[in-house]
């Protein structure tokens, strides 16, 4: 029996994707940067490939959190930034992109739906820092027993000592734990490798099946959630992808 589902957060409870793509539209026009390119779009598909690729090498520990957010800024900019420079430009952008925070529309639902059945716990890639204060602000870090992120554990996603850290929190075995995650490889693949039930969210239906090896159940949405752990309740959806 599944007792506790795990969370990611970013792009799985909160909005991500859409939060930085609006937050900088909004910072690239205030600091003039929007002439150097043919439009905004491109723009930001070149500052969001260059935050997969600082990402990868924080995850493979090349970096550290905070060096990942001002190489991400160098990159972008082409310029060799001063730490204080470099930390500016990104809080500068930050303040753009909280203004765009919000859970998708499928969170508090399933939330509710389960509150009464599982516990709950989040892992994520980032930092307590970042991801306590953002589900503060979203209005749903009371619904978690547990926040663990990779920046304190000194492990991240796919690693399975990370899904492993968030099971001990929670003082049950990996058989007992779902995990919900986003990306079909470090969410899905690492979860299920690790031994959880591993159920990945793909609203958009960008990856193929063949993207998600090792077993993850695939979902189009949260509402389908309920249904695949057993729990009696009629929010459950049938699945999308059959």
């Amino acid at each position: 029996m599944i007792r506790a589902v795990v969370w990611d957060v970013d792009d799985t409870l909160f909005d991500y994707t859409g939060a930085d793509r609006a937050g900088m539209r909004l910072h690239l026009a205030a600091e003039g940067l929007l002439d150097a390119y043919d439009s905004v779009e491109q723009a930001i598909v070149r500052w969001r490939a260059i935050t997969d690729q600082q990402w990868a090498r924080f995850s493979a520990g090349e970096v550290d959190f905070q060096g990942q957010r001002r190489d991400r800024v160098r990159v972008f900019l082409g310029e060799e930034l001063s730490d204080a420079e470099a930390d500016a430009w990104f809080q500068r952008y930050v303040a753009h992109y909280e203004t765009a925070w919000a859970l998708f529309p499928d969170v508090l639902p399933v939330l509710d739906a389960l509150a009464a059945s599982h516990r709950h716990a989040v892992l994520s890639n980032s930092s307590i820092h970042v991801q306590d204060r953002k589900l503060r602000v979203l209005g749903v870090h009371h619904r978690f027993e547990a926040i663990l992120c990779a920046a304190e554990l000194g492990v991240s996603k796919p690693e399975a000592g990370a899904f492993h850290a968030a099971c001990t929190a929670l003082e049950l075995a990996p058989h007992q734990v779902a995990y919900v995650g986003d990306h079909p490889e470090i969410d899905g693949r690492g979860a299920a490798e690790a031994g959880l039930l591993s159920v990945w969210i793909d609203r958009d239906g960008v990856y193929t099946s063949a993207d998600a090896p090792g077993g993850p159940h695939r979902i189009a949405s949260l509402a389908e959630l309920p249904a695949l752990l057993g729990t009696d309740t009629r929010f459950g959806a049938p699945s999308t992808f059959g």
